[in-house]
């Protein structure tokens, strides 16, 4: 019979069952997924980093997700929403450094229309004009999504975070579904933005069955981006006082995503860095190979608090991108500051 680590390099996807067997016995896959997943990493991006610059726009959020800590029914969030000139003074000082790609991270805040986006994304070009633009700002219809994307905008961050619909409905109220975020999914893809999805690892309720769904809906949906990092608690949540998620299973569940993904970008997550001192590192030394320093305003750094012990200060800021470059050389990976697309081979 032949191994299923060979059987996923090879086919680049497994069956449910195959997925559930691996993810069941990760002690007897590991060692040989890591090679495989160290190899095929090398062998598109050989040692690079790619950074992106991210703007943490607003912690104002319409939704009441269970797990988060800006959810709308929090009232103990300091709220804030950054303005067009703290935005495009952010954006100055991040090119300024050399970031070529900027990502606008924020709650689904009603205030920042189509109409104020364009603006401001058409400023950030007059600013940078070759750089990307990414948008991390949750569900909108597709005629937003079209104006925004023609106005300038080149990639969009939407994880679904649980392709279990029965999991979906345990982690978020009622007037979110997961059909709608199937759905802003589908026209971000048609739409041709370079298109990311993800989701938590180790979140309440879920099981390893769960996760292969995950995969699954990630091999359909062919993302050009995959952000995953392990649950972390909120303490003004539905959920304050659960565990959180492994840092070792996301390890895995990065490695098996880098063989299914061979060219997507996939970051290594602040929440992987929060859990863990080297967990960062782990991450790129399986195959991410996307870090993203926070560009933000030390109001916004330290009010958009998606979880607790959040990091956001040292090698999570842009103002130590030296540090940062001479801290990833001595592990062997060199810092890239240009766009890194997204780019389609067999």
């Amino acid at each position: 019979m032949i191994d299923l680590v060979d059987k996923l390099v090879k086919y680049k996807d497994l069956s449910e069952e195959e997925f559930l067997y691996l993810l069941d016995n990760q002690n007897d896959f590991s060692e040989k997924l890591f090679k495989e997943s160290r190899k095929i990493t090398n062998k598109y991006f050989k040692n690079k980093i790619f950074v992106r610059g991210l703007l943490e726009i607003s912690n104002i959020c319409k939704n009441n997700c269970y797990y988060c800590g800006i959810r709308r029914d929090n009232k103990n969030v300091k709220r804030y929403r950054m303005s067009k000139e703290n935005i495009l003074k952010s954006v100055q000082f991040a090119s300024d450094l050399g970031f070529k790609t900027f990502v606008l991270q924020g709650g689904e805040d009603p205030y920042f229309t189509d109409e104020i986006l364009v603006d401001i994304i058409k400023n950030i070009k007059k600013i940078s004009p070759n750089s990307a633009i990414t948008l991390s700002i949750g569900e909108r219809e597709y005629n937003s999504y079209k104006i925004l994307k023609e106005s300038g905008a080149d990639r969009f961050l939407l994880r679904h975070e649980a392709a279990s619909n029965e999991l979906y409905k345990k982690l978020h109220p009622e007037e979110m579904s997961l059909s709608n975020r199937k759905k802003s999914l589908k026209y971000l893809k048609e739409l041709k933005y370079q298109t990311g999805a993800g989701f938590m690892v180790g979140a309440p309720y879920q099981e390893n069955k769960d996760l292969v769904k995950d995969l699954k809906f990630l091999k359909n949906l062919n993302p050009e981006m995959i952000g995953i990092g392990p649950f972390i608690s909120q303490h003004d949540t539905v959920f304050s006082k659960e565990k959180n998620g492994s840092v070792d299973l996301t390890i895995y569940l990065l490695s098996i995503l880098r063989i299914m993904f061979p060219n997507a970008n996939l970051p290594a997550t602040t929440a992987l860095a929060t859990l863990s001192e080297n967990g960062r590192v782990r991450g790129i030394e399986v195959g991410a190979n996307v870090f993203m320093p926070n560009i933000s305003p030390d109001f916004a750094k330290e009010n958009y608090n998606l979880y607790d012990n959040k990091l956001y200060t040292n090698m999570e800021c842009a103002e130590n991108l030296e540090t940062l470059k001479s801290n990833f050389k001595k592990i062997g990976y060199e810092i890239v500051m240009d766009k890194g697309d997204f780019v389609q081979v067999d």
